[in-house]
């Protein structure tokens, strides 16, 4: 089993005995959407570790946007909740990759993907850059940053 799923169990009981609502619920809400992702598809599976960070990172990006929403139409005590739920998940989360770190990270992507082509990659090998780069970044940025940094720097 999963070593964060496993963390995220004994968080919830141990937040269930200092009764603290907030994270009782952020943390069932996590388990239910792991447990669904467990299930989707045609054989149920384990998760792994990273594809559990995958589902989390997806989980608090889900509450940032839902925040957003709330904040455009003047619902500030729903954005809170949703902000404080994403502050909980973040928790589990790898500390993100600075701009510095991601410019370097996709340098050594882009170094790799040369030394395989055996020139430097242009825009066309913006795929294989990008199937580098996210394996190194691990959940540490989202897809969405690795990509605009690629392009900037093909």
């Amino acid at each position: 089993m999963a070593e964060l799923k496993n963390q995220l169990r004994s968080d919830l009981t141990a937040s269930m005995k200092a009764k603290d609502a907030l994270r009782v619920a952020t943390l069932r809400m996590l388990l239910a959407a792991i447990q669904t992702e467990e299930v989707a598809g045609s054989t149920a599976k384990e998760l792994t570790d990273d594809e559990v960070l995958k589902v989390l990172a997806k989980e608090s990006k889900k509450r940032g946007e839902a925040a957003e929403v709330y904040t455009e139409n003047g619902r500030g005590e729903l954005a809170a909740k949703e902000h404080a739920e994403a502050q909980v998940i973040d928790e589990y989360l790898p500390t993100p990759l600075t701009d510095a770190e991601l410019a370097d990270l996709v340098d050594t992507a882009i170094a790799q993907v040369a030394e395989e082509i055996g020139e430097r990659p242009g825009m066309r090998q913006m795929g294989q850059v990008m199937k580098h780069a996210s394996a190194m970044a691990a959940g540490k940025a989202d897809g969405s940053r690795i990509s605009a940094a690629v392009k900037l720097r093909l």
